[in-house]
């Protein structure tokens, strides 16, 4: 099998998603669900200056596993063994309590490649931008304020992976007093 050029596999990794997310709306029921990937491969691109293609590939499949029927198997059948990998480290159990899963986040953070850092970091800085612009439906404030402490709890293991995205979270974290 030939291989892609870089920018048509990006443009598959897009497209899978986009396919797999088709129905789904962010919690505020309103934004289109394939923009928070967008968002996080753009981040990783733009504002992280990453241009590893299995990186930003990860990025727009990193929820499918955990929030569609998508199969690591298909991952891997389709994108290969190193973003499935990727898409592994940073997927949830959901077999697990949200309690039980936010804590192996905190864990699990210092332990992630740096690929995986690099995912996750943007996935947190666009969740959490997302948060000020327009809370989730029925989160209120004291749940919404639980967010940003947990979230700063993985970031804080996940420092020196990548400044820029670091200081981006820093700014959130210091407007909610975190810092």
């Amino acid at each position: 099998m030939e291989a892609l050029h870089p920018t048509a596999k990006l443009m598959q990794g897009l497209q899978f998603a986009a396919s797999k997310h088709r129905t789904q709306r962010r919690k505020d029921n309103e934004t289109p669900y394939i923009n928070h990937p967008i968002n996080v491969a753009t981040i990783l691109a733009v504002e992280g200056g990453i241009t590893d293609e299995s990186v930003l590939i990860a990025a727009l499949l990193h929820d499918t596993v955990e929030d569609t029927d998508t199969t690591f198997e298909e991952i891997k059948q389709h994108f290969g063994v190193e973003i499935c990998e990727i898409v592994r480290e940073v997927t949830d159990d959901k077999s697990l309590e949200k309690q039980e899963r936010k804590r192996l986040q905190i864990e699990h953070a210092a332990m992630s490649s740096f690929k995986a850092k690099l995912v996750k970091l943007a996935d947190k800085l666009d969740n959490l931008r997302d948060l000020r612009r327009k809370p989730p439906i029925g989160w209120s404030l004291e749940r919404q304020e639980q967010y940003y402490v947990w979230a700063k709890k993985v970031v804080d293991n996940m420092r020196g992976t990548n400044p820029v995205l670091e200081r981006e979270l820093d700014v959130i974290f210091k407007e909610k007093k975190l810092l």
